[in-house]
C-alpha cells in the first residue's frame, strides 16, 4: 500500500511540475534578460561588480559592453581570495562549496557553488525525472533501488569552504524519500579505488530490485559488463525491473548500440547535462532530438559562433539570435559570481519553442591540424553511421592527426576499440571517411584536393581504452577519454595497446 502511495504522489507532483514549468519554456528569451540585469544588481557592490561598473548597467549589450569573455585563468586571481575566505569578491557571500574539477592548464580548479545555485543542481535532476514520469505517466521506479553514480562524498575544507567534486556534493543533497532506495552505501561511496569500487557495488546490487542506474556511459558499460561476466545474464535478466538510465558528460549515442546489447531488453532513457558550474539542459520530450535548455535557472546564456571564438570580435550572441544547426561556444553568467564564462563545451540548437540543445563538442577538443575543424557532433555522427552500414559495435575511439608519416600524405589516424568488428575493415574505413566528408566539407576538400589522404584506422585490444585511463590514473568517476585531439600526445600512449 505504501507504494502505491508513492507511485501515486510522484506522479501528481511530476504532472504539477510539467505544468508549472511551461511558463518559462514559453518566456526564455525575456526571462533571460530580466535575469541578468537581476543577478548584476545582485552583485554590483562585490569586487567585480565595482571593477566592471555593474552599477551603471542597465542591458544585455551594455554587460558585454564590460565584462569581457573569460576562461578560469582570467577569474583565478578572483578565486584565489575567495579561496581565502574573502566575501563580497564574485558574489555576496563567499560560496557554500567548491567544485573541484581537474584542468588541463591550471591544475585544479576550484568553481564556486553558492548558497542561491545549489538549489538549481538538485532541481534540474528533479524536473528531469519529473518531466519523465508524466510524458510516460509511468513512476514505478520510486519503489525499487537506485544507483546515483558519484565520485566520494567526502569533502575538505577550504578556509571554511566545503570542497569535493561535485558528485560528491549533491549526494548530500539527495531528497530523504530517496535516500532510503539509494545505492551504494556510504562506505562504498568513499572509495577511491574505481575498481575496487566497482566490485563492491556489485557485490551490494546485484541481488537487489534496482529500477534507475545514473552515470556516464563509459562506466555503465564497465559495471554491467563486469555484472555480466559474473552472473552469464543481461542486465534485463538480472535486473527485470530495470525502468531507467540516467546519462550525462557525453554523447550517448555512440555508446547506445553497446549498451542495447548488455541490457538485453528495454529501458528507457534519459540524457542530461550537467557540469560544475550548473544543470544546463536534460531530455524533456523523448520524440523530439535534444536537450531542454533551462533558462530559469539562475544562469544567463551567450553563445558564440564557434568560427569566431577566441577572435577579438566574436560576437556574443543570446537566446533570440541563435540560429538551427549551428555550433555555439557556450558562455555562462551565473548566480555563484562565474561572469561571462567560457565553459569550454560547444552546442548546436535543435529546436527554438522551446529552445532544445545539443553537445557537439568542447573548445579545445577537435581535430584541426590541416584547417578542417572536425568537432565531436561531426565524428560522432560519423562513426554511428558507419558502425549501423557496417553491423558493427564500439568500445571508444580517439581521432589524431598524423602529420608526418613514414609515407604519403598526411591523414587522420582513428584508433578504434571494437566490441564487434566490422567484417570488412576496409569497407569501414572507406565509409568512415565518406560519412565524415560529408559532414565537414573542409575535410572533404582535404581530400579532393590531395592535401590529405583517406583516414586510417587502427584497432585497438579489448580493454585498451581502460587500460589507458588506469595508467593515467583517470579511471572511473567522470573521467573521460578525449575522442578528439589536435596533437599525438593521447594517440602516441594509444599505439602500444594496438592489435
Amino acid at each position: 500500500m505504501l507504494n502505491f502511495f508513492k507511485k501515486k504522489a510522484a506522479l501528481v507532483w511530476a504532472k504539477k511540475h510539467v505544468l508549472k514549468s511551461g511558463e518559462f519554456k514559453k518566456n526564455s528569451v525575456k526571462n533571460q534578460e530580466a535575469l541578468l540585469l537581476s543577478l548584476v544588481k545582485t552583485a554590483e557592490k562585490t569586487l567585480f561588480g565595482r571593477e566592471h561598473d555593474f552599477e551603471s548597467i542597465r542591458s544585455v549589450k551594455e554587460f558585454q559592453d564590460r565584462v569581457p569573455v573569460a576562461d578560469y585563468e582570467d577569474l583565478k586571481p578572483y578565486i584565489e581570495r575567495v579561496k581565502k575566505g574573502q566575501a563580497n569578491i564574485l558574489w555576496t557571500e563567499t560560496p557554500e562549496y567548491f567544485a573541484k574539477t581537474s584542468g588541463t592548464t591550471s591544475g585544479s580548479k576550484y568553481i564556486p557553488i553558492s548558497k542561491e545555485g545549489m538549489p538549481f543542481q538538485i532541481a534540474g535532476a528533479q524536473s528531469a525525472l519529473f518531466h519523465y514520469i508524466a510524458q510516460k505517466n509511468n513512476a514505478d521506479f520510486v519503489n525499487g533501488k537506485m544507483i546515483f553514480l558519484q565520485g566520494s562524498p567526502e569533502m575538505e575544507e577550504v578556509f571554511g569552504i566545503k570542497t569535493g567534486r561535485l558528485s560528491g556534493i549533491v549526494a548530500h543533497h539527495i531528497p530523504g524519500y530517496l535516500q532510503k532506495n539509494r545505492l551504494p552505501s556510504w562506505n562504498t561511496n568513499i572509495m577511491e579505488d574505481w575498481e575496487a569500487k566497482v566490485e563492491k557495488i556489485i557485490e551490494e546490487t546485484e541481488h537487489e530490485n534496482m529500477t534507475l542506474i545514473s552515470g556516464i556511459p563509459p562506466w555503465l558499460i564497465m559495471y554491467f559488463e563486469k555484472l555480466t561476466e559474473k552472473h552469464g545474464k543481461k542486465i534485463k535478466q538480472l535486473f527485470p525491473n530495470l525502468q531507467l538510465l540516467v546519462t550525462g558528460g557525453v554523447n550517448y549515442e555512440p555508446y547506445r548500440d553497446k549498451m542495447n546489447d548488455l541490457l538485453g531488453g528495454k529501458v528507457d532513457i534519459i540524457q542530461t547535462f550537467p557540469a560544475s558550474e550548473g544543470f544546463f539542459a536534460f531530455q524533456d520530450d523523448y520524440t523530439k532530438e535534444g536537450l531542454l535548455l533551462l533558462t530559469d535557472h539562475g544562469i544567463f546564456y551567450e553563445f558564440i559562433p564557434l568560427e569566431e571564438y577566441g577572435k577579438p570580435e566574436a560576437r556574443r550572441l543570446t537566446l533570440k539570435d541563435v540560429e538551427l544547426n549551428k555550433d555555439y561556444a557556450l558562455i555562462l553568467s551565473t548566480n555563484s559570481g562565474l561572469w561571462a564564462y567560457s565553459i569550454g563545451d560547444v552546442v548546436r540548437f535543435t529546436g527554438k519553442d522551446p529552445y532544445r540543445i545539443l553537445v557537439s563538442g568542447r573548445t579545445k577538443h577537435f581535430t584541426s591540424a590541416f584547417g578542417e575543424h572536425v568537432i565531436a557532433f561531426e565524428v560522432e555522427e560519423a562513426m554511428k553511421a558507419t558502425v549501423e552500414k557496417n553491423a558493427a559495435q564500439i568500445t571508444e575511439f580517439h581521432l589524431a592527426p598524423q602529420v608526418n608519416p613514414t609515407e604519403g600524405l598526411p591523414y587522420h589516424e582513428w584508433l578504434i576499440e571494437f566490441e564487434k568488428e566490422p567484417e570488412n575493415l576496409e569497407l569501414f574505413r572507406s565509409e568512415l571517411d565518406e560519412q565524415l566528408r560529408a559532414r565537414n566539407t573542409y575535410y572533404d576538400d582535404l581530400i579532393t584536393g590531395n592535401i590529405l589522404q583517406q583516414l586510417h584506422i587502427t584497432p585497438l585490444k579489448k580493454n585498451a581504452f581502460h587500460e589507458y585511463a588506469k595508467s593515467q590514473g583517470k579511471l572511473g568517476g567522470q573521467n573521460k577519454t578525449p575522442r578528439l585531439a589536435n596533437d599525438r600526445k593521447i594517440a602516441d600512449l594509444l599505439e602500444i595497446y594496438k592489435l
